[in-house]
């Protein structure tokens, strides 16, 4: 019975172990970066964006494109006005209808008209600058997309360090475990042998339980790094990703004097953001001016459905001045004004914020160095305390309380070191994503 149950825990870890591998699926930065490009919600929303705003610049076309419709109406009257009008568009009047009674009290009569229109502007001076605005947004709107995907592409570099530092913890706690557990055997044998007390071995196993929990919880961070990073590429399935590299120190040199470049998307896009503005306050100011446009109209119109027994035609032109539209007019050239102050200071506060970030991550980065240099020696220092005290623990010369605060400190500044090579590189991906253009 008791090789039985053996059996079958050995087959149910086995397959649970098994299943496990089939959920891990290696990846590259670059195939993390292919995949974002092609299906993150975020650049795919902002593409929208984009197309909105192309879109409102294709209505502007109205401006210049005449507009034309069709449509054809039936009608049934035996109001004298209308029925003698509607013998008039049929070219059907007899010296008969001119007889008071026929004109006064006519009969019914059926009017089918089909009629072509068409209204052509031809100087609408607030249209065009109300196009030239929406020109303004769709390039601005353009900008943002590309600024967007800097920031995409940022945060897939940080998610993908994310994860390379969570698999580190992993592997660093699992070798801390790896020893724990060794210092543990040690620990008994000696108890057994009668050079510690059973105080001390129950020091050691707290130890390897307070490790086995931290690495639990550097697994779960694993997970939880790895569900980002598909999130980002808009992958549901339930996978756990693992990078093809381990977390590495960025050597690339970065210019760190490199000032705040005005040219860039977001910048840029801001700038255009105002001229649009500012465009529409013109605009809003040529709504004072006249409008000259022309229209004309083709008829055809006929007592039965869809016969074209007579036709007419009409051109025209329409110079028209809306001198006063109560306070409207005026009120919405005060409120356009407005808008674009506000705009120019949010330009030049955004420039300034921009500027200030900058001069931050710059020295952030500086600060990154030095804090790397000290986070090394500190866990080459520890790692030698550790090798020190566990040689002397073999021998009984040493106390367990030390052995066990030398090992904890050198998983703790292991980690640490690995995390700052984390904050290093991903202050560095920053500060290239502040100075891109």
């Amino acid at each position: 019975m008791y090789k039985l149950k053996y059996l079958i825990t050995f087959v149910l870890i086995g397959s649970i172990s098994g299943n496990y591998a089939q959920e891990i699926q290696p990846i590259s930065k670059t195939e993390v970066l292919n995949r974002v490009s092609e299906a993150n919600q975020q650049i795919k929303i902002s593409v929208e964006a984009f197309n909105e705003a192309k879109a409102d610049y294709r209505q502007t076309n109205a401006v210049f494109l005449p507009n034309i419709s069709v449509s054809h109406t039936a009608i049934a009257t035996t109001n004298p006005l209308m029925a003698f009008g509607s013998k008039l568009n049929q070219e059907i009047v007899t010296q008969a209808d001119f007889n008071p009674d026929a004109l006064n009290n006519p009969s019914q009569i059926q009017n089918y008209a089909t009629v072509f229109e068409f209204q052509q502007p031809l100087i609408n001076m607030d249209g065009f600058y109300q196009r030239k605005a929406a020109k303004y947004k769709m390039e601005a709107m353009a900008l943002q997309t590309d600024r967007v995907k800097d920031y995409v592409n940022f945060e897939v570099e940080n998610a993908y360090m994310q994860l390379q530092l969570a698999y580190k913890a992993v592997a660093v706690l699992e070798k801390a475990l790896e020893a724990t557990e060794a210092n543990l055997q040690l620990a008994k044998n000696s108890f057994d042998q009668g050079y510690l007390q059973r105080s001390d071995v129950l020091l050691v196993e707290v130890r390897v339980t307070e490790v086995k929990n931290q690495l639990q919880t550097a697994r779960s961070n694993v997970k939880n790094a790895s569900n980002y990073l598909s999130f980002l590429m808009n992958d549901t399935s339930d996978v756990v990703l693992k990078p093809q590299d381990s977390l590495q120190l960025e050597t690339t040199v970065l210019e760190t004097n490199k000032s705040l470049n005005e040219e860039r998307a977001d910048i840029k896009a801001m700038q255009l953001a105002a001229n649009a503005r500012e465009t529409m306050y013109k605009s809003d100011k040529m709504t004072f001016l006249p409008t000259l446009n022309a229209f004309g109209s083709y008829q055809l119109y006929d007592d039965s459905l869809f016969q074209f027994g007579a036709d007419g035609y009409l051109v025209g032109a329409e110079l028209k001045w809306n001198i006063l539209q109560g306070t409207k007019r005026f009120g919405k050239a005060k409120k356009s004004k407005a808008t674009l102050e506000k705009s120019k200071l949010e330009y030049q506060q955004y420039v300034s914020k921009s500027q200030l970030e900058l001069n931050k991550t710059k020295r952030l980065l500086q600060d990154m160095e030095s804090k790397l240099e000290l986070s090394k020696l500190a866990m080459e220092q520890s790692k030698e305390a550790l090798r020190i005290r566990t040689n002397r623990f073999k021998e009984g010369l040493e106390k367990t309380t030390d052995l066990l605060i030398a090992e904890t400190q050198f998983a703790q500044k292991e980690l640490e070191y690995y995390q700052t090579i984390f904050e290093y590189n991903s202050t560095k991906a920053y500060l290239n994503f502040l100075t891109i253009n």
